[in-house]
């Protein structure tokens, strides 16, 4: 390439260059251009929310479509509706009728209020179901899905009064399902008669049970959440059976076949829903749920059947919502009480029998509930105070006894338990003392002291009843917040437990002086009130105010004792008893067998004792 060419070149290269940089586009432009563009897409897109409508349209038509398949299938023009609620009241209770599934879907308890002053609400929510399972058409029906129509807005009844309501069901004419719930003036009882009409050809021919489903969720109603857990559960009773429950601590599903049921009950610690089946239904499933939510209880579930024939159904009912007060459900009848859990055989009989019928007594007197419990402490060691004399003579008798009880185990040694036990019953023989004659009247009075351990805290009279500094006798009195948990005792201190096992304490001091008791029995003593107040520190303040009490009056009953039993004058007719002929001592039963026992404890141990040699036994 020559020289002009070269140049040439050069000179297009720097025009170009020159060109490119001097011709463009400022930022303004640039902006301005890049406006116009937006515009024109914006304009563009206008085409979009055609497409977008006639996806909406397809939609919209296949709604309609699913919508109208409904319509037409069985109960089609009950799958919609208002669902305003239709109220019972009576001067009790309050109760929501949801026309969606023509049930209960919530009941109040004007009287009461939770342990944080909240109206007591027994149960309600999305959880709340209650409903009739069948099959018609080839579908399976929820009637708890569908909408019933009711005969009246609302239904107020007087105290005086009962009334009553239809929720209705159309099928077509002719041909319904009616709910029809009654309610009296001054009740915690809701009737329910389920009644069919022309149904028998809606309902698959081949089906001979209705099942009913009932399924509720439980919320926190008192102040402890682990005892109401613990006393809560699903109760039943078979027509012609006893009282029977699902476990109160797990989890549990269970079938029942054999026989007709009477009533199922969800219940709580303080109240129960109950439904009774005045014929019976056929058989069925109970099933509850523990849970860990805050402030859930437990879930409840039934299905029971009801039977169908291919005659009308009038299938009566009656619920029950209101508090586990005995007195209130023996009105309702039904055995219905018998789900309140006053302790094992024989402590539900002291306490129904015995303890309770004093109770109402006292508190027809208008007192105060920390006065009845006083008065009943009182009444109770009262009737107790022979026994209590015969233990504590004993305890005395066997104290007098130690020093030569002491000889005889040093004589005898350590060894040879079985001649030392011997030489005690001879010895007890010879002074006409029973050695059982302490422990008799107090294993008498176990089973009364155990019975007010069930007593108390299902008693629902104590129920945010106040005494003293206890805002509550039915739960545990927080003295003490420890703003932390700790294991056995939680996150509070009881004083009404501590002032229980201080004079649990005492007591046993004192009874130890009596009894002359040594070693391991004297430290067992001191260190079961401290197991038990770890146990008692979460239960009622008023079971703890009675165990303090009756310790009181424990202290009271042996002062009183003590100045007519004198030591010296024991030792005096026990000496007196030695000197007396063996047979002329009256034997007890229990003493003849236990030295027939020794006594072949003996032999035994003597013809197996190793030889020695020589020839004799060592």
């Amino acid at each position: 390439m020559d020289r002009n060419t070269f140049t040439g070149l050069f000179l297009i290269l720097i025009i170009l260059v020159g060109s490119t940089y001097f011709l463009q586009p400022s930022k303004q432009e640039i902006s301005r251009e890049k406006l116009v563009q937006d515009s024109i897409n914006n304009a563009g897109s206008t085409k979009k929310p055609v497409k977008t409508l006639a996806a909406d349209t397809a939609v919209v038509a296949k709604t309609i479509t699913v919508d109208s398949a409904l319509l037409a299938g069985p109960f089609g023009s009950a799958r919609t509706g208002n669902n305003q609620p239709v109220v019972l009241e009576n001067e009790l209770i309050k109760v929501n009728i949801s026309p969606k599934g023509g049930k209960i879907a919530s009941v109040e308890l004007k009287s009461f209020k939770t342990f944080d002053q909240k109206p007591v609400i027994l149960f309600e929510g999305e959880a709340n179901k209650f409903g009739l399972l069948f099959g018609s058409a080839g579908k399976n029906i929820n009637t708890n899905e569908l909408y019933f129509t009711s005969t009246a807005p609302s239904l107020s009844v007087a105290k005086v009064d009962s009334g009553s309501l239809t929720m209705r069901l159309n099928y077509g004419p002719e041909k319904y399902i009616d709910y029809v719930y009654s309610l009296k003036g001054d009740s915690y009882n809701v009737g329910l008669s389920i009644l069919t009409k022309g149904m028998q050809d809606v309902i698959i021919s081949d089906q001979q049970n209705i099942t009913l489903n009932w399924e509720t969720i439980l919320k926190q109603k008192e102040k402890d959440m682990a005892i109401e857990q613990r006393t809560s559960s699903a109760y039943y009773k078979m027509v012609d059976g006893d009282v029977d429950h699902l476990s109160v601590t797990e989890s549990e599903s269970k079938e029942i076949k054999e026989g007709k049921i009477q009533w199922i009950s969800f219940k709580q610690h303080f109240f129960s829903n109950v439904l009774i089946a005045k014929k019976g239904f056929s058989n069925g499933l109970l099933a509850i749920n523990t849970s860990t939510e805050k402030d859930v209880v437990k879930g409840f579930r039934a299905n029971m059947q009801i039977p169908f024939t291919d005659q009308d159904l009038n299938f009566p009912m009656e619920f029950y919502f209101g508090p586990n007060k005995i007195s209130t459900l023996e009105a309702v009848g039904y055995d219905v009480e018998k789900q309140i859990d006053l302790g094992y055989w024989p402590l539900k009989y002291i306490n129904r029998w015995v303890v309770l019928p004093v109770f109402n007594f006292l508190e027809g007197f208008g007192w105060g509930y920390g006065l009845i419990i006083l008065v009943l402490t009182i009444l109770l060691k009262t009737v107790l105070l022979p026994l209590t004399y015969k233990s504590y003579l004993s305890m005395a008798k066997m104290k007098v006894l130690k020093p030569e009880m002491d000889e005889i185990k040093a004589k005898v040694g350590d060894d040879n338990p079985t001649l030392l036990q011997q030489e005690y019953l001879k010895l007890y023989k010879k002074a006409g003392v029973n050695p059982l004659g302490g422990c008799l009247p107090m294993l008498l009075q176990l089973p009364i002291i155990m019975a007010f351990f069930f007593f108390f805290p299902n008693l629902f009279e104590l129920r945010q009843e106040s005494f003293l500094w206890m805002n509550d006798l039915s739960t545990y009195d927080a003295f003490f917040n420890l703003g932390f948990t700790l294991p056995f005792l939680g996150n509070h201190i009881s004083l009404m437990c501590i002032l229980m096992t201080i004079s649990t304490l005492i007591y046993t001091y004192f009874n130890n002086q009596v009894s002359g008791a040594t070693g391991q029995m004297k430290y067992i003593g001191y260190i079961t009130p401290i197991i038990f107040f770890g146990v008692l520190n979460s239960y009622p303040s008023g079971l703890n105010y009675y165990y303090f009490l009756a310790n009181m009056l424990t202290f009271l009953q042996q002062y009183l004792i003590r100045q007519f039993v004198n030591d010296e004058k024991i030792h005096a007719r026990i000496q007196e008893n030695k000197k007396k002929p063996v047979s002329d001592k009256k034997k007890s039963g229990f003493q003849k067998r236990m030295e027939d026992y020794m006594q072949n404890q003996q032999k035994t141990k003597n013809e197996i004792a190793p030889v020695k040699p020589g020839g004799k036994k060592k």
